[in-house]
């Protein structure tokens, strides 16, 4: 698997351990996970450079197709969680369509994607019960991602993971580095009530066994750069143009739909 260019990555991302990778892969991989591995394992640097850059979008892994059904691995459905007391998700538990993103809070095209793609797919789709969408700690460029992901979840805890989300990938942020009095502020930033409690949450080991958790899914599905997302199953590498999500979210509520007759389900809502 290729390793991520944009910045050197920690040891744990080149060289996930086979026993840790093991816990996280379903007991029977079938050929549709191995196919969507490759699709999300062989995105390169190139495949997340933003709209406009050279190179930018034509990632086959980010190709959506008019089929509905084209490109889609129901049994990578199964990885979304739908738990309605999930704090690090957004959006109806019971949506039809689930967007998962692992991201890095130190990885500047997630930063992108989270300014200036989210906030529309949020308002577009969340809103409308369409979308939920299911973060998934991915840090993979070091000791400070891997304390952004654990101060992440901290808080989560307390009801503020996607106001520390927010002013963690604000513009500028990242430059600012995520040591522990950074990560003090981001929080206090975010309206964390108890900071205290915050802090040790963050170094508890609770925190770091969800994050593992995360990482481990990630690397099940042989990602390697950030972003990567699953749409109801379908793999998408990079922070790719607004229209390849609207158009896999819009096909994945058309699925849905047709797969409940009876239900009044509007893909795309607000078009």
């Amino acid at each position: 698997m290729p390793k991520p260019t944009s910045t050197p990555t920690s040891k744990s991302a080149s060289k996930p351990t086979s026993k840790a990778t093991s816990r996280s892969k379903p007991v029977l991989i079938v050929s549709g996970v191995v196919l969507a591995a490759t699709l999300l394992g062989v995105a390169s640097y190139a495949t997340t450079r933003p709209s406009g850059s050279p190179s930018g979008a034509g990632s086959s892994a980010a190709e959506v197709s008019a089929d509905p059904s084209a490109g889609v691995y129901p049994e990578l459905e199964a990885y979304a969680r739908r738990d309605a007391a999930d704090k690090l998700a957004l959006g109806r538990a019971d949506a039809p369509v689930v967007l998962i993103e692992y991201a890095d809070f130190k990885c500047g095209y997630c930063g992108k994607f989270a300014r200036d793609t989210e906030p529309e797919l949020i308002k577009r789709y969340v809103d409308a019960g369409t979308l939920r969408i299911e973060w998934r700690n991915f840090p993979i460029f070091g000791e400070e991602s891997e304390a952004a992901a654990r101060a992440s979840w901290a808080a989560g805890q307390q009801g503020r993971f996607w106001e520390f989300h927010k002013a963690a990938y604000a513009e500028g942020a990242k430059e600012k580095g995520f040591g522990t009095e950074r990560l003090a502020a981001l929080a206090k930033e975010a309206g964390v009530p108890d900071l205290a409690r915050f802090t040790r949450d963050t170094d508890g080991a609770a925190a770091r066994a969800a994050v593992r958790k995360d990482q481990e899914q990630g690397y099940s599905l042989g990602a390697t750069s950030t972003p990567s997302f699953l749409v109801n199953g379908r793999p998408i590498a990079g922070a790719q143009p607004m229209e390849a999500f609207t158009g896999a979210i819009d096909a994945a509520a058309k699925a849905a739909a047709a797969k409940k007759p009876g239900a009044a389900q509007q893909p795309g809502s607000g078009r």
